[in-house]
């Protein structure tokens, strides 16, 4: 399966002019925020290639996100570990896909986003496409972005809390993270209502019978 332009030529078809794609990076880690990127695209300048992020190596993600940095519209925003622990995961990833609606430097009239949900109050026509990261160009694209910012912020975070791989796994509970958890505690970007986060934090206050 490799994503196409129909969604959006259907989306122009029904008379909407700007048409996004959205997707989120981010949800499973154990730490950092959740990442999500809006992207628009010039359909006289798409960069060829474009797939779900997960399916292109890294130095592809890079020269594509280059690329569509010189020819989109492009909008990534966050939400912090701080609402992922307040709201969940789902409404921290809503919230991050609605901010990076809002950033781009024009409005859209029509949304196409990654998955099953249209996240709520997002004020604008849109439509959830399942798997879209893998159907749908705009999609592509959005993903692309959203996982090339969330790495680099991730091996920024890296540089002032070592110890914990970041750099490679970014946030990821591989078995390295987990075993720096353990030796090393969490930090401040950990998400304590993760169960292997949450488990370390409390098993001590655990009142055995």
């Amino acid at each position: 399966m490799e994503p196409d332009f129909e969604f959006e030529r259907a989306a122009y078809a029904q008379g909407f002019r700007r048409v996004a794609g959205v997707d989120e990076v981010g949800r499973g880690p154990l730490a950092g925020p959740v990442t999500a990127a809006a992207v628009v695209l010039d359909p006289t300048c798409i960069p060829e290639g474009l797939n779900d992020s997960k399916q292109l190596s890294i130095k592809r993600r890079k020269d594509l996100s280059e690329q569509l940095m010189g020819c989109a519209a492009i909008s990534v925003a966050h939400a912090s570990v701080e609402e992922i622990e307040q709201y969940n995961i789902l409404q921290a990833s809503h919230m991050a896909m609605r901010r990076a609606l809002a950033g781009l430097p024009e409005a859209v009239d029509y949304v196409l986003i990654d998955g099953s949900m249209v996240p709520q109050e997002l004020n604008t026509q849109a439509l959830a496409v399942p798997k879209g990261d893998m159907r749908c160009l705009s999609i592509s694209a959005a993903s692309i972005v959203a996982k090339i910012a969330r790495d680099r912020l991730m091996v920024d975070l890296a540089q002032q809390y070592p110890g914990y791989g970041w750099e490679t796994n970014m946030g990821y509970g591989s078995k390295s993270h987990i075993s720096a958890l353990q030796n090393l505690g969490p930090t401040p970007h950990h998400r304590r209502t993760f169960k292997p986060v949450h488990n370390m934090l409390y098993q001590d206050k655990i009142v055995k019978p």
